[in-house]
């Protein structure tokens, strides 16, 4: 049995499904809204890399490295986006939370927090782990601003980490959130869940 396994994740009217090849025209339609592809600094597959990535995300879950999600519309099925549990280390009790996008139309609304809230509550009340962690391109602001809203510490930057699609190598800002940090965090989360829209992100 695989440390993580794959789930269905339901609050506010946003539910977590596992990524399958039958999301890929949804995928496909949210990425256009905005053209996200075009973003140097985010993992959004091109129109006709989209089966692809999915195909790349179930080979990852299959060797237990990677769970990935489509992010839907809980009402309607309509897929909104895309995140994952990635760098999964069973050992450590440890997960990641990246390959992380939303429509344009979702974005800077509960979205992003409730999805937030749904994983990190699985990761530390369910699988009980110790570490969640986060990486992003250190020129992605709005991520690193997203993640430290949370309550993540900023543990460092990794210097010539990876390499963009454009054939840039990027620097990689590293952020982690511990077991005992949770309590604060996810009250925090509840609390911006609760205020107007317009102050989520």
């Amino acid at each position: 049995m695989a440390f993580v396994e794959p789930v269905t994740l339901k609050a506010r009217g946003v539910a977590l499904v596992p990524l399958a090849l039958e999301h890929e025209d949804g995928l496909l339609a949210a990425a256009a809204d905005g053209e996200l592809w075009q973003l140097r600094v985010t993992s959004v597959p091109e129109p006709q890399e989209t089966r692809a990535y999915i195909e790349t995300a179930l080979k990852m879950r299959e060797a237990g490295h990677r769970l990935a999600f489509a992010v839907t519309d809980e009402a309607s099925g309509t897929v909104l986006g895309c995140t994952s549990y990635h760098d999964i280390v069973p050992s450590l009790k440890r997960v990641e939370i990246g390959y992380t996008w939303y429509a344009k139309r979702c974005q800077r609304t509960h979205v992003n927090t409730t999805c937030k809230l749904l994983m990190l509550t699985h990761a530390f009340d369910t699988l009980g782990c110790h570490v969640v962690g986060w990486r992003t391109d250190n020129f992605n602001h709005a991520s690193q601003r997203a993640i430290e809203r949370l309550g993540a510490h900023k543990d460092g930057v990794i210097r010539g980490h990876a390499l963009r699609r454009d054939g840039t190598i990027r620097d990689t800002v590293m952020y982690s959130l511990r077991s005992g940090e949770w309590p604060e965090v996810r009250a925090q989360l509840l609390y911006l869940l609760d205020k107007p829209r317009s102050s989520q992100e």
